[in-house]
């Protein structure tokens, strides 16, 4: 497989003399979330703390209930924490408005989906453009630029077809090029592997590192596969709401 790169790079500013310390792309302070059922209150997620520096693939593991997706809903903004802090590059979500905190996903967060979720009938390249295809962006470049990261991820053969025509690794694959349209400097994955055989998982996987040693794209995933875990560069182990190493 082609290593991935970013289809627009441009060449390399020098560094400047006295090098920055990266900045993490997310810090987690003290996050709870609470759920009320009746009389009783869940606790989703208690007391978690983390910090994710550029370029880390990081996974996220436990069993179901742990908090897994409940952190990488919070993280991505899909939902807000009871109490705690919640930066992501550098700015502070609690002090975001949902307009502003949706701008901030959409400039510096891609999705992978369990379910995959794309739209049926569109092709594999619509489906990467759809998260600009609103955006004031001329349409021939978008399509190159889709098209560009369907190559990437080795499906420059299935640029045309719909998803009903793609097995459940073209369509994970197609997910992953989708997610990056916006070049994010985060993606977060949630059991990207859970619908595929051993071997398609393995090579999603592959592609997942691939995006932070040759992009920087900082990678995120929930997951109870192994594999994942054997890939990533840090493990994040979670219990009853906890992140317990």
């Amino acid at each position: 497989m082609t290593a991935l790169h970013d289809p627009a790079e441009t060449t390399a500013t020098p560094a400047a003399d006295s090098e920055v310390a990266p900045k993490p792309v997310i810090e987690i302070s003290d996050v709870w979330k609470l759920h009320k059922l009746g009389d009783e209150v869940v606790k989703a997620l208690v007391a978690a703390e983390l910090q994710v520096m550029p370029g880390e693939f990081v996974c996220l593991m436990g069993p179901s209930g742990s908090g897994k997706s409940t952190l990488l809903n919070i993280v991505g903004g899909l939902d807000r924490p009871t109490k705690g802090t919640v930066k992501i590059a550098g700015r502070d979500t609690a002090e975001l408005s949902e307009s502003q905190f949706a701008a901030l996903r959409h400039d510096t967060i891609g999705f992978i989906f369990q379910s995959y979720n794309l739209i049926p009938f569109l092709s594999a390249v619509e489906n990467v453009e759809l998260p600009l295809m609103f955006e004031p962006y001329d349409r021939r470049s978008l399509r190159k630029r889709a098209t560009e990261l369907l190559e990437l991820v080795g499906l420059g053969h299935r640029v045309h077809h719909q998803p009903t025509k793609m097995s459940g690794g073209e369509q994970q694959r197609t997910a992953i090029a989708r997610s990056l349209i916006s070049s994010p400097a985060l993606v977060l994955a949630d059991e990207p592997t859970a619908n595929l055989d051993h071997r398609t998982g393995e090579t999603v996987v592959r592609m997942l590192r691939e995006l932070c040693s040759t992009m920087g794209v900082t990678v995120v995933a929930s997951t109870h596969d192994p594999t994942v875990a054997d890939e990533a560069s840090r493990v994040v182990r979670m219990k009853d709401g906890q992140i317990v190493n």
